[in-house]
């Protein structure tokens, strides 16, 4: 009994292999066939389904289109005196001998006073906010003609500050400063601070 099975299954394989096979539109029909892809089709869809991440990170990366560093803070490094701690300004975006300047200051948690002003409350100091204004006016006055490298600018006097929000860890500081006064060793300028297009400190003269 057990022979015969074996034989009849023997059988079966044997006619199986041995069987045509079936067109391709009855096995497409049936379910049979596998599926043959379109090499062109399937690199199309690739990018097309590829398309909505691109299309964010286009998006992401307009934020910052169009804005060429001027200055790195390597080359800000070369012009200012200051250092860490107090180095306020971390790249130049605009810059125009003489007259005017637009700079950046990321402002971090890491920096050290927040860890007094205040631990549950951090806000950067409006002083330091003048400071960075003033260093960045500084590098307008450093390449002034006449002035000798390595030369060293002191605040004299600031009028007419009015601080209009606070600035705290995350908010990147767009500063611009512009050169009103200038006689060869003494200079006056204006300065205004943005964050996410709100002006949040204003100086009159500085």
């Amino acid at each position: 009994m057990k022979i015969a099975l074996l034989l009849a299954l023997a059988s079966i394989a044997t006619a199986s292999m041995i069987t045509p096979p079936l067109p391709p539109e009855v096995q497409e029909q049936s379910g049979l066939r596998a599926p043959i892809f379109d090499e062109a089709e399937t690199a199309k869809k690739t990018a097309t389904d590829a398309l909505p991440g691109q299309s964010k990170a286009r998006e992401i990366s307009a934020l910052t289109y169009g804005v060429k560093t001027v200055f790195t803070l390597e080359d800000i490094a070369k012009i200012l005196p200051h250092r860490y701690l107090f180095l306020l300004v971390d790249k130049v975006v605009k810059y125009v001998a003489g007259k005017h300047a637009v700079g950046i200051k990321s402002v971090t948690f890491n920096e050290p006073h927040f860890t007094g002003r205040f631990p549950n409350l951090p806000i950067m100091p409006g002083v330091l906010q003048v400071e960075a204004l003033a260093q960045l006016a500084g590098i307008v006055c450093l390449h002034m003609e006449g002035v000798k490298s390595g030369a060293v600018f002191f605040f004299a006097g600031v009028d007419g500050v009015k601080w209009k929000k606070p600035v705290v860890p995350g908010d990147l500081l767009v500063m611009e400063v512009e050169i009103k006064m200038w006689n060869g060793s003494i200079a006056k300028a204006t300065g205004k601070a943005f964050v996410d297009g709100e002006m949040v400190v204003d100086v009159n003269a500085m």
